[in-house]
């Protein structure tokens, strides 16, 4: 997964990071609709890859249960230690993991889209496109 140059330089890029394709377009398109440019990747390596590439990033927003060889909390431990500036946003359906000793936020699934989606502007630190800061 190489950087996409197209996208808009001047919109908050959100990395969503979510196997399960249905959730992730879901949530991909009401950060677009919300003003966020959106890279997708269906698993942690490729968000690393596309991460490492030096593909612009501002806030990754990642399911925890992933097939490959990183899950979602190895993936945000990574970019905290490597990506220090990028905020991280962690989401699961498991009921049994502490939110207390995330490295980011946690929001539990399954989460309310609206509400997601103003956490990722607040976690970002800016107002959605038409709304008054």
């Amino acid at each position: 997964m190489l950087p996409e140059p197209a996208l808009d330089r001047e919109k908050p890029h959100a990395l969503v990071v979510e196997d399960e394709v249905l959730v992730r377009a879901l949530i991909a398109d009401e950060l677009r609709t919300a003003g966020c440019a959106v890279i997708e990747a269906n698993s942690a390596d490729q968000a690393l890859d596309y991460l490492v590439a030096g593909g612009k990033v501002d806030l990754m927003f990642s399911d925890i249960q992933m097939p490959g060889s990183l899950n979602g909390l190895q993936l945000a431990e990574r970019v905290r230690a490597d990506f220090p500036t990028v905020p991280v946003i962690l989401t699961s359906g498991n009921d049994h993991l502490n939110s207390e000793t995330m490295p980011g936020r946690f929001i539990a699934k399954p989460y309310d889209i609206a509400q997601t989606v103003a956490l990722v502007f607040v976690t970002l630190g800016v107002a959605p496109p038409g709304t008054s800061a």
